[in-house]
């Protein structure tokens, strides 16, 4: 058993450099894709002062270590740009411009998206039912030149970027095929004479070069609106933080003023409902206060003077008065927004997979394309340039990536439908892929692990008399109350159809519950504490159900008449039914589950051994959340993290897989890449089936598309016409690809009758 409190963690703290290092983060512009970060991070690197350089696609930002004396950020933008990207230096409106840029190229993918699309279907038509129709090719090569040389430019100019570092990627292979197919089509069409002469037919292939562009675009799209989400979780980060507050001056008359000239030192007001704007120490005054986003837990906690107060969490019931302790880029809150940043950064980009493969497979089939040719110049007799410009192009034909493009999008894009149907969104297809590696979990305890709000669990009577009478009065008592736990004791008494009293005094002791008249008698709802300073006298039996009620980690409200207890309530955050079972499955599974949480040590404990989790940190702040992540990716962990609040955001942020409830908060929906719609934990083992499932259809695709090109390339360049005088017609050869793509989509459809 592992457990931790608060005094073993410590706050987010800001990055120690080598002396005269500094550490600076700049967003991205131009990127679009995996290959493109690379060659930023290589051009940042190479440039004379700086120790280090990082660069992730994922959230178009590079973090840079250099030494101002040495360099600078301008020279930094310089050569950025030398290699057609750009790093935004300007500090002022950093945010704005980056989400512009984002906004702006997501819009022209989407366009771009739908126009090849659009364009592309009526030439699918005509290619696969009216090849035969007059003018029909013309028609085709009208309808796309612009889908290949205007719409799929990007693919060009990319290409042409990899291939001056020396390298090729995905949009090489498409580039080249698509490019090729449309030369090869639009010469086939302007001079059919050439082949016609030589006893051959004119074939083209428009609807390939089309094809090929739209649904690489689509992919491009899903990629663009993955990205895009990753910034709105920090934006209502931020505006957790008001942007004015009630300053006190010295004659103690209150103004408002921006949160931007506070400073430490200033007294501020906040009155009931509003936030708190920046860290400090209550100097007058007591209230509750939600502090959910730190702690996770849903009960306020009073706070009185002298005690610490933090940014972002909002003041319920009294006013107060409060010493600022720190103020700007300082606070927690502060803290948690730069450590959700720094980990939705720190993550690589996934190289695809099929980017890898690609790498190599482009300039493979070049080669071999190459040495068709000219083999065919060599040995190819009477025919020989006919031939080898044919079963050159042929080769380039029969490679096209379609398949390959398929098969990991087609594959995702049923397994998301999948997860959906299962109360499981998904958001981006890396956490789909990775899901199932994953041999270590964390879960939040308050509403992922229990409800996540106080319920009332016992009402114990001590003695069965009086008791409707008496519960009258502990509702009337407890409606007038404004602690927390009190709403939870008012909320069963009317489901149980309890009408309240008429209290004849009110009375509410802060930090000990509440007293009140009837009837002449004085009754008390509260704590201990209450009791013994009223001379409330504890009996044997209910000593006896305080601490039973205590050692199963619930609070306990005693409720008494005069110096005579009646019953005893307790209230606790209850275990979802589904809990247990859903840990039991994942430990089944091999994964190492932990559990985290800002709660105290008792309650960890008991919740922990209900559920079976002997791994626990009870009392822990966000920012150690993160550092466990982190802690069990260095051990080599996969790891997966399911919360529900704004203290998980950070660590969401850091896993590998990050599972956030639907019930919890916008920011944790945000940060996380898998939503669960339902609030039942059962849904997590389903995921993580669903993504080993998934995974196995894209290996599958890919071994399919890959097959078909090793028999498909060698038949293609002509290896069966010295034995068998057969020569594969390019027509075939599109056909065959066709058929390949048909083969992964429909492979990928089998994913839907797949049970979880």
């Amino acid at each position: 058993m592992t457990t931790l409190t608060l005094n073993d963690t410590s706050r987010a703290s800001s990055h120690q450099h080598k002396k005269g290092l500094i550490k600076e983060t700049y967003p991205v512009l131009e990127m679009t894709c995996a290959a493109c970060a690379v060659s930023v991070e290589s051009m940042l690197g190479s440039v004379e002062g700086v120790n280090a350089a990082g660069v992730n696609f994922a959230n178009q930002s590079a973090w840079v270590e250099y030494n101002p004396a040495v360099t600078s950020p301008e020279k930094l933008r310089d050569a950025v740009r030398s290699v057609g990207y750009d790093i935004v230096i300007e500090k002022e409106n950093q945010d704005e411009i980056k989400e512009a840029a984002q906004q702006a190229h997501y819009k022209a993918v989407k366009q771009r998206t739908i126009w090849a699309s659009v364009l592309s279907l009526p030439i699918v038509i005509i290619g696969m039912f009216f090849m035969d129709m007059p003018y029909g090719n013309w028609i085709m090569m009208a309808l796309s030149t612009p889908v290949v040389f205007f719409l799929g430019r990007s693919f060009f100019i990319n290409a042409w970027k990899q291939a001056r570092h020396g390298k090729a990627n995905m949009d090489t292979l498409v580039a080249l095929s698509t490019g090729i197919a449309w030369v090869f089509s639009a010469f086939n069409t302007i001079y059919p004479d050439f082949w016609h002469q030589r006893g051959l037919h004119a074939h083209v292939y428009f609807e390939a070069a089309a094809v090929v562009i739209a649904f690489i675009s689509l992919g491009k799209l899903l990629e663009e609106r993955a990205k895009s989400n990753t910034s709105s979780a920090i934006k209502k980060l931020i505006g957790l933080q008001p942007k004015t507050v009630l300053l006190v001056d010295a004659s103690g008359d209150t103004r408002e003023v921006p949160i931007s000239t506070v400073k430490v030192g200033d007294i501020l007001l906040v009155k009931p409902g509003e936030k708190i704007p920046v860290d400090g120490t209550v100097s007058a005054g007591d209230s509750y206060v939600d502090e959910s986003m730190i702690t996770g837990e849903p009960v306020p906690v009073l706070k009185k003077e002298g005690e610490s107060v933090f940014a972002g969490t909002i003041n319920q019931k009294g006013s107060f008065r409060f010493r600022a302790d720190k103020v700007g880029a300082d606070t927690l809150l502060a803290h948690i927004i730069k450590m959700v940043q720094e980990a939705q950064g720190s993550k690589a980009p996934v190289q695809k997979l099929v980017d890898k493969i690609a790498g190599i497979f482009v300039p493979i089939v070049i080669g071999i394309a190459i040495l068709t040719f000219i083999t065919w110049m060599v040995f190819g007799g009477d025919n020989a340039f006919t031939h080898a410009l044919l079963t050159s192009v042929t080769v380039l034909v029969i490679a096209c990536p379609c398949a390959l493009g398929l098969a990991t999008p087609t594959a995702i894009m049923v397994g998301v439908g999948k997860g959906a149907e299962n109360n499981i969104l998904i958001k981006d297809a890396e956490s789909l892929e990775l899901a199932h590696k994953v041999n270590a979990i964390i879960l939040d305890k308050t509403g992922t692990i229990t409800e996540g709000k106080p319920v009332v669990t016992d009402l114990l009577y001590v003695d069965d008399q009086q008791k409707e009478t008496d519960q009258g009065v502990l509702f009337a008592l407890e409606q007038q109350s404004e602690h927390p736990l009190a709403a939870a004791i008012a909320q069963h008494l009317q489901q149980a159809g309890t009408r309240a009293v008429t209290l004849s005094a009110f009375e509410s002791v802060t930090g000990q519950g509440v007293k009140g008249s009837y009837n002449g008698e004085t009754y008390f709802a509260g704590n201990k504490k209450l009791l013994q300073e009223n001379g409330v006298v504890l009996d044997g039996k209910s000593v006896t159900l305080a601490q039973s009620l205590q050692a199963a980690a619930k609070t306990v409200i005693y409720f008494a008449r005069g110096k005579q207890i009646l019953a005893v309530v307790a209230i606790a955050d209850r275990i979802k039914e589904s809990s247990a079972a859903a840990i039991a499955a994942l430990q089944r599974r091999g994964i190492e589950v932990y559990m985290l949480t800002g709660d105290n040590q008792q309650t960890a404990a008991a919740v922990a051994q209900q559920v079976g989790i002997t791994q626990y940190f009870a009392e822990v702040m966000p920012s150690f959340k993160a550092t466990f992540v982190q802690q069990l990716q260095e051990k080599g962990k996969t790891v997966a993290m399911v919360g529900d609040g704004i203290n998980d955001s950070q660590a969401l942020a850091q896993a590998d897989v990050s599972i956030a409830m639907g019930k919890g908060s916008d920011i944790a929906m945000d940060v996380a890449k898998m939503t669960l719609i339902t609030s039942d934990l059962n849904s997590i083992p389903k995921a993580l089936k669903l993504s080993g499932k998934t995974v196995a259809t894209i290996k599958q695709n890919l071994f399919w598309a890959f097959i078909y090109n090793v028999i498909g390339i060698p038949v293609a360049a002509g290896i069966l016409f010295p034995a068998y005088g057969f020569l594969l017609d390019p027509m075939i050869a599109g056909a065959a690809m066709a058929l390949s793509s048909v083969s992964v989509v429909s492979n990928s459809l089998r994913l839907k009758t797949a049970k979880l």
